[in-house]
């Protein structure tokens, strides 16, 4: 009986420490998700004002991945369900939609432009990707997508890039 309960005991040790070794790769495998680049972090997802006013700027590399593996939890779970059941985040989303124009010549966009807005906002390309015009038409649309990323779309060609607020 005492043996039965021994090896009861080791199983669920042995189960609790698989559980908190997956855990721990987990943690590790979002950190290195984030600090490797394919999940943009607070660095590319906040502006230079709000990384200065958040005091995100002063954190260490180990506190930044630190919060970019949470982030990238907080996104991947929560973030969803707060979009369905807060008030001030529908109320939020709602306000994030920019309707502007470009000011200049525009003339599409290639890699890392900057796109300078008649309302005084300037976004720069967030993701590649290359799309020439020659047209007349500057007006766009910025708007955030379910994940929280900006997108960019030029109204008259329909195409559209992410997009990152500079200012």
């Amino acid at each position: 009986m005492q043996e039965r309960c021994r090896e009861r005991e080791g199983r669920r040790s042995a189960r609790a420490l698989v559980m908190r070794v997956g855990a721990l790769l987990l943690g590790g495998v979002a950190g290195m998700a984030a600090a490797e680049g394919d999940f943009p972090g607070v660095e590319q997802l906040m502006n230079d004002t709000e990384l200065r006013e958040s005091g995100v700027h002063r954190l260490t590399d180990e506190e930044r991945a630190a919060l970019n593996a949470w982030l990238l939890r907080y996104t991947a779970g929560e973030a969803d369900v707060l979009k369905r059941t807060s008030d001030t985040v529908r109320e939020a989303m709602q306000n994030s939609r920019v309707e502007a124009a470009v000011t200049g010549d525009f003339e599409g966009w290639s890699g890392k432009t900057l796109f300078y807005l008649d309302n005084g906002q300037v976004w720069r390309q967030r993701l590649s990707g290359r799309f020439r015009y020659r047209g007349d038409e500057r007006d766009v649309v910025i708007e955030s997508n379910s994940l929280g990323f900006h997108r960019l779309t030029h109204v008259a060609s329909g195409r559209n890039v992410g997009v990152s607020r500079v200012r």
